[in-house]
């Protein structure tokens, strides 16, 4: 018990052994960075006592080891003094910060100005109105520790901004923060006092399988639900770790501010926030709320007591499991009560949820204990001839130590001294690149083993996995054909709930908690949270419907009683009493500002025209006539009302009745994570504060000192949480934003690097374009600074938004994304609403394979018309050699030609006579290369443009040629086909520049 009350207690100091002001009073404050507010706030804690021997020592160990994982070793100081004179710096006076992962620089040129004292107070006021007490008035360790992690970080001033979170720990290497540091620092500290030796190791789980659970779907709800229910999953693996050692010890992902972690801390382990923190757990009462994101992805890595590290993934697992069970059996639970059924474990159904759910979820861990590095007495590495030999069966290196211990970096530090030069001797934390590679590449061989229990699945499968027996009632039911059965308890199930059983679906005990998920944890957030949170599925059909309905509203007359196709409609649909039908978030917003009569027909016509389209499936031939005629002359009367106002009433827009899906994937995730790639590393001198550099040259020691600066740093911790809150931020914050709050879309699930959202037709293009600018921070410097202007991308109605060097910022608030070094791949699907979904979402995931097969950082559009027919468009994301701000990007060159072939005055004509002259364009070879080729291609093009063009100004025309024909040009200089590039372009641009899909911008003359 003593060991569990010091282990909370340790943590607290060492977790605060820095101040978050560390940067801003060095060399500015005589008492020194731990004489202020680190001093204050311990005799708050202590009552004026000092500190045990045992915890000092812990605090000051874990201070070591985490300073050593994260930064690079220094020089031993001159003689006399605490660090080399050439190595300090005064960050007040020139504040620099590097992106963690890399490199670029940010000035915030200088912090003088904030007075010294009044940061002091400001950070002791933060940390004294963090601690938390128990009903004795006495203070919880436990719980002041978590309330210091979670909210410590949180700026405690409005005048410090985004400036309090990304403070760096050291100001000679400001490229990770202090709050990195102290929360590794009291990771270690976990371990060290809970650990009978005192020894910490590092723990690899995952929680699976994923790609496959997540594609057995029949609906977007599903698709939700499955990738949701995973996160779920994964938390409760992770809780069991949080619960015996805290959620500092988790490195990968990083777990602050991850929704279900907040809901956690409060509502378990009776953590609140501070007075004044912005609740955004309780701001939304919908699927809004960031709690119904699928947050953490299925892969984590903690530091845990090397003692205990078996138990913990032990207990992790059983826990996974026990959850995904209990879940399960609510759902069965549920769907017997809609039936007047009642849920028995020894019944025929009780048996098959527990052979389904034997073995679910898949879990695989390795754990590797630092024991394997031998230390002295003085804490300093003395051996690594057990970790060696651990790393060589992963390795080929015959006459070289493997992985980190072969480096040049790892032999210049142990070596300790170089030319004059003595570096500070290593402690094993230095060593944490060389354990997390063992211990990634032990956790990838624990998967190849696959485990097999074999179940008897007897009679017809699920309707959705196709693996598993569906739920019954009475085994001889699981043999009667799809046409006989006639009472079947899903039969029954989809009588009383459609919603969680479409006619003719029968369900496993899996897919039935899929199924039944998106009900039963809004029932547990309800109470949890306290708040109405109700979950809204945006259908297909209301989401192809969004375009002419956003379209209409931006152009709606002043008096609705002389729209004569408005009255019949509204007339038709509220004698239907139809329900109203979840609308996207940006579209009901803008629906607000509409007279009642307006808003009660906008969310009553999805679902009127989806009944009178089933009315049409469900009858006979004869009177099936009947029933179209009529569904079509309700489509006209639609187009009729929603018709452009400003010409007249002589052009008709059919309600639109195309979708989209897109779908992203960060590329070379796992080399991010490894951080073993050059590519996507920084080197140690790129990390270095100008100010170092500048006086390690000056001092004449450069030299011998230059091989350290130009090696890649290696794997650190900081790295990993550096990667993890980039996603997090992208996933939980900015990815809505941009698909809900910014175009007419529902993100159905954003964890990590991987996206799916739902957008209508007329923003798929923007939509893409600005998650991929903001998933790396680049690209955009203003409205303006794009070589295509917002308004001509459709995004004019977005607020002020920046990004560059790794950073994004939106209304004033910055959030630090994966940098320029990072990129994405995206596929994107434009579909019927009425095509089966399972097709789309395998057309889905073939366009992004496709965007990673062409050598990844590209979009492939895939065009699913209702015929039949299919158009495939692939491009990267940048031409190559033409980085240049004014050089358009491949996607504002699709996006300036679908402007063009949508414009007043052209025919889209220009799309069909360009292509077909098109094929009958010699070869480049035979023209005598390709500039010929481009010459004749863009001269054509124009000629076809400028004739199918009625406007004055012809310049749109030149310009769009010149555009396409580089496109053309670099494609084919990549020995791509570029006559098969062209067709897909203007078949793609000249879809969705149709009526109804794209709104005119106004000609550029006017």
């Amino acid at each position: 018990m003593t060991r569990i009350k010091n282990l909370w207690k340790n943590k607290t100091f060492t977790f605060h052994h820095d101040p978050g002001e560390k940067p801003i009073v060095l060399m500015r404050d005589p008492s020194g960075h731990e004489g202020g507010t680190v001093a204050e706030l311990r005799g708050a804690l202590l009552h004026g006592g000092q500190l045990s021997e045992e915890t000092e020592s812990i605090l000051r160990k874990a201070d070591r080891w985490a300073a050593a994982a994260d930064r690079p070793q220094f020089p031993k100081a001159d003689p006399g003094k605490y660090h080399t004179s050439w190595s300090q710096v005064n960050f007040s006076k020139d504040p620099i910060l590097y992106h963690p992962l890399s490199g670029d620089t940010l000035d915030l040129l200088s912090l003088q100005d904030i007075p010294l004292k009044e940061i002091k107070a400001v950070s002791l006021n933060h940390f004294t109105s963090l601690i938390m007490k128990d009903e004795n008035s006495e203070i919880d360790w436990r719980r002041t520790f978590l309330s210091f992690w979670r909210y410590g970080p949180e700026t405690p001033h409005a005048g410090l901004g985004a400036l309090w979170r990304y403070l760096p720990a050291d100001t000679r290497v400001p490229d990770h923060t202090i709050w990195d540091h102290v929360g590794l620092a009291s990771a270690f500290a976990g371990a060290f006092s809970l650990d009978p030796e005192g020894i910490p190791a590092l723990l690899t789980m995952s929680i699976g399988p994923v790609q496959t659970f997540i594609s057995q779907a029949r609906s977007v709800s599903d698709m939700w639900a499955a990738s949701h229910l995973l996160s779920m999953t994964t938390w409760e693996a992770i809780k069991a770790v949080c619960e015996d050692i805290g959620p500092d010890s988790v490195i990968f992902p990083q777990l602050r501010g991850i929704p279900i972690v907040d809901m956690w801390l409060r509502k378990e382990m009776g953590v609140n926030p501070p007075e004044g923190y912005i609740d955004r757990l309780s701001e939304r009462e919908s699927d809004a709320n960031p709690i119904f994101r699928a947050a953490l992805p299925n892969k984590f890595t903690a530091i845990v007591p090397a003692g205990i590290a078996k138990e913990l993934a032990e207990k992790a697992a059983g826990r996974a499991r026990q959850w995904v069970r209990q879940h399960a059996v609510k759902a069965a639970s549920m769907l017997l009560e809609a039936v007047e059924e009642v849920y028995n474990e020894d019944s025929v159904l009780g048996a098959q949820l527990e052979a389904q759910l034997g073995s679910f979820p898949e879990v695989h861990w390795a754990s590797v204990p630092w024991s394997l590095v031998k230390e002295d007495s003085r804490g300093i590495v003395a051996a690594t001839t057990e970790l060696s030999e651990a790393m060589e069966p992963f390795y080929n290196s015959l006459n070289t130590k493997p992985g980190f211990l072969g480096s040049e970096i790892w032999n210049l530090i142990s070596k300790q001294a170089s030319k004059g030069a003595e570096f500070f001797p290593p402690n094993p934390g230095v060593l944490y690149p060389a354990l997390y590679d063992l211990g990634d590449r032990l956790f990838a061989s624990s998967k190849s083993v696959r485990p097999f229990d074999q179940h008897i699945q007897e009679g017809f499968r699920c309707s959705v996995c196709g693996e598993r027996e569906w739920l019954t009632l009475e085994r001889d039911h699981l043999l009667l054909s799809p046409g006989e059965r006639k009472d079947t308890l899903w039969t029954r199930v989809a009588e009383k709930k459609p919603a969680w059983a479409r006619k003719g679906e029968h369900l496993c005990g899996l897919c039935t908690l899929k199924r039944l998920w998106p009900s039963i944890f809004v029932e547990e957030i309800r109470k949890s949270l306290d708040i109405s949170a109700d979950r809204y599925v945006v259908s297909t059909h209301t989401m192809a419907l969004a375009t002419t309905i956003g379209a209409w509203l931006d152009r709606q007359p002043e008096d609705w009683s002389k729209n004569d196709a408005f009255n019949k409609l509204q007339a038709q649909i509220l004698g239907a009493r139809s329900p109203r039908a979840a609308l996207p978030l940006s579209l009901h917003r803008k629906l607000g500002g509409a007279p009642p009569e307006v808003r009660e027909l906008v969310q009553r016509l999805p679902s009127f025209l989806d009944e009178r389209r089933e009315a049409v499936r469900g009858l006979e031939e004869k009177e099936n006539d009947q029933a179209a005629k009529l569904l079509k002359c309700v489509e006209d009367l639609a187009g009729r009302m929603m018709m452009d106002q400003q010409n007249n009433g002589k052009v008709k827009t059919k309600p639109e009745a195309y979708y989209a899906l897109i779908m992203a994937d960060g590329d070379n995730m796992g080399a991010w994570i490894s951080g073993l790639d050059p590519r996507f590393s920084v080197t140690y001198g790129q990390t270095w504060h100008p100010q170092v550099r500048a006086a390690l040259s000056d001092s004449g020691e450069a030299g011998w000192f230059a091989p350290f600066l130009d090696k890649t740093r290696p794997p650190s911790p900081a790295r990993h949480v550096a990667v993890s809150s980039a996603l997090n931020i992208f996933s939980l914050e900015l990815c809505a934003m941009v698909v809900e709050d910014f175009f007419k879309g529902k993100l159905i699930y954003a964890g990590g690097d991987d996206l799916l959202a739902m957008v209508s037709i007329d923003d798929v293009l923007p939509c893409m374009f600005l998650l991929r600018l903001i998933y790396s921070g680049e690209g955009i410097e203003s409205k303006t600074a794009l070589s295509t202007p917002f308004v001509e991308l459709g995004m004019n109605d977005i607020p002020m938004i920046r990004a560059r060097r790794g950073h994004v910022l939106i209304n004033n608030r910055l959030y630090r994304v994966m940098s320029g070094k990072a990129s994405a791949s995206f596929g994107a699907v434009v579909a019927h609403h009425t095509a089966p979904l399972a097709g789309v979402l395998r057309e889905l995931r073939a366009a992004e394979r496709r965007a990673k097969d062409s050598g990844r950082d590209s979009f492939s559009i895939s065009l699913m018309k209702r015929s039949g027919g299919k158009t495939e468009l692939t491009l990267p994301w940048q031409l190559k050699g033409k980085n240049s701000p004014s050089a358009r990007t491949p996607m504002e060159t699709v996006i300036e030609l679908r402007n063009l072939l949508g414009r007043d005055g052209m025919s889209r004509r220009a799309a069909y006579l360009t292509q077909q002259w098109a094929e009958g364009l010699p070869e480049p070879e035979m023209l005598g290369g390709i500039e010929p080729y481009k010459t004749l291609l863009k001269a054509n093009m124009i000629h076809q443009f400028e004739r199918q063009y009625k406007g004055k100004d012809n310049s749109p025309c030149r310009d769009t040629a010149h555009d396409v024909t580089e496109l053309i040009g670099s494609a084919l200089a990549e020995g791509k086909n570029g006559r098969v590039l062209l067709r897909g372009l203007l078949t793609v641009a000249e879809f969705l520049a149709r009526e109804g899909r794209f709104t005119p911008f106004g000609n550029r003359e006017e």
